[in-house]
């Protein structure tokens, strides 16, 4: 008989949350309680965009989402090399109305 570790998460992932959601650009507003990271596609020459999805987090998980993120991202760049960002802001509009963070 097989043992099982009880610390053990078994994630499903259906096949159309597999595909993902591509994303150029992402609002984050927060509040004392929680923080909301809006993901939203913009096209070139399109005045208009909607928000593709939207995930609401806990302060205490927010700031460990940021700590894997930069986790992942300096071993990318171990293998990769350096990401480049372009000095020069989008151009996109970035005041949406309430409490705003850096995305």
């Amino acid at each position: 008989m097989e043992e099982q570790n009880e610390n053990q998460l078994n994630i499903e992932l259906s096949e159309e949350i597999a595909e993902g959601i591509y994303s150029n650009l992402a609002i984050i507003t927060h509040s004392n309680s929680e923080f909301v990271l809006d993901f939203i596609r913009v096209m070139p020459g399109v005045p208009k965009a909607k928000v593709k999805s939207r995930i609401v987090l806990t302060p205490e998980h927010a700031k460990r989402l940021l700590t894997a993120i930069q986790d992942n991202i300096e071993k990318f760049e171990a293998v990769n090399g350096r990401i480049k960002i372009q000095a020069e802001p989008t151009g996109f509009p970035m005041n949406f109305g309430g409490t705003m963070g850096q995305a």
